[in-house]
């Protein structure tokens, strides 16, 4: 097979070009396969990696939420049997890691052995696999793997390194997890994020079905609710002024209209990082949030309001680069310090987390009721009496609230009071 072919929706014309899921930006199809193309494609299909690809193609199809999901696949004979081998999700698993997955798997078929038929590995031994796929990612000289094998063989391997893949549980992580999760918290939701990404490499390779170290694990992790941080924040009849600031900074724009949609929505930085277009129903104003990308775990609608809608329009005249709102140069998600090194660069005197203590002051200055307030915030519930009454999550109370809160910091309008 020569070139990059997709087998539904792409016609048979030369040097053909779609539409991404914008509406506005054409995306041609190469000869080979590359990094551009794998972000920027959103059309359904399976495009292949043509000749030298050993027959890797990339699978674009919606699931069940209506989103896009990428994955990984390569075509063999074995036994006389043609068979297609899943080779993990894009983006974890890369162009350049599913290129030499995929030319170790055709050497294996050349000696005569089954790929799929390799011993079930020990998460140690997976570990190490996921680290050599890395390696080429990551930057010459980097602290990256260094980290990543300290980190593993301190707190994870003990536990579960010697434990076949297929049976860890989250109890098992739990078990890694909780003792560090609140006194060294940064490591400890690193420490999950590379235990996470190891597994879904597992699922790739077709060792397991789930990944156990997911977002919603940190719901069920201890909270030490008497060593809460508190963020800079600044008074709400300030914020108006932060943003103007913001407005006028000389930065990348993806910088500054993440920073004010943060504002706008009170939402958490890691929300805005990861969010993605297909998460946006412009009909509806709607963003949803999925549950992998919340603190708590659960999925949590965002009623857009007029002027986070504003910021949207903005955000998509910005390059493509694998579907999200915000992305960094580079096409990936934006770093996680860009908006707080440009509030400290401009001096405002808070960090952008802090914003959300200011939507909570103004909410109970303008008589927002508090449960309201606390479901904008997607703050979890802890009384149990409260919770079991809690059936709804306030949409429609918050959709005025942010609405008014909208106006209130990007016109600087009057507090008015509301009995909501």
């Amino acid at each position: 097979m020569s070139g990059v072919t997709a087998t539904s929706a792409l016609g048979n014309g030369r040097n053909p070009q779609f539409l991404d899921n914008r509406g506005d930006t054409r995306v041609k199809r190469p000869n080979r396969l590359t990094a551009s193309f794998v972000r920027a494609v959103t059309r359904p299909g399976r495009y292949g990696d043509g000749r030298g690809g050993h027959g890797l193609s990339l699978l674009v199809k919606p699931t069940k939420s209506g989103r896009m999901s990428k994955t990984w696949s390569q075509r063999l004979r074995i036994d006389g049997k043609a068979v297609n081998i899943g080779l993990g999700p894009y983006p974890v698993v890369t162009l350049a890691d599913a290129r030499r997955a995929a030319l170790e798997n055709r050497r294996m078929t050349w000696h005569g052995k089954d790929p799929r038929k390799g011993k079930m590995p020990t998460f140690a031994e997976a570990a190490r696999y996921v680290i050599r796929l890395r390696r080429a990612s990551w930057r010459t000289g980097g602290k990256s793997e260094a980290q990543w094998k300290s980190s593993l063989e301190a707190y994870v391997h003990p536990v579960i390194g010697n434990m076949r893949v297929d049976e860890i549980t989250t109890a098992h992580l739990l078990a890694v997890l909780t003792p560090i999760w609140n006194a060294k918290r940064v490591t400890a939701q690193r420490l999950r994020g590379r235990i996470s990404y190891v597994m879904k490499w597992c699922i790739g390779r077709g060792y397991r079905t789930t990944d156990p170290a997911g977002e919603a694990i940190t719901a069920v992790l201890p909270h030490n609710m008497g060593r809460k941080r508190h963020f800079r924040a600044l008074p709400h009849r300030k914020v108006a002024g932060a943003i103007a600031k913001v407005r006028a900074a000389k930065t990348r724009p993806a910088i500054t209209l993440a920073f004010q949609f943060q504002v706008l929505t009170a939402a958490r930085a890691a929300e805005i990082r990861k969010a993605t277009w297909d998460e946006i129903d412009w009909a509806k104003r709607v963003w949803t949030v999925p549950a992998e990308h919340m603190k708590a775990g659960r999925r949590h609608r965002v009623p857009l309001s007029t002027e986070a809608l504003a910021v949207l329009r903005e955000a998509r005249k910005l390059p493509p680069a694998a579907n999200l709102l915000f992305p960094s140069p580079n096409g990936g998600p934006m770093g996680r310090n860009a908006p707080a090194t440009l509030a400290n660069r401009l001096q405002l005197g808070c960090v952008p987390h802090g914003f959300r203590s200011s939507f909570r002051d103004w909410a109970a200055e303008t008589g927002v009721r508090r449960e309201v307030a606390e479901a904008a915030l997607a703050h979890v519930v802890l009384d149990p009496v409260e919770a079991a009454y809690r059936r709804t999550d306030l949409f429609e109370q918050r959709r005025s609230v942010m609405e008014r809160w909208g106006a209130y910091v990007m016109n600087g309008v009057a507090l008015r009071h509301s009995s909501k």
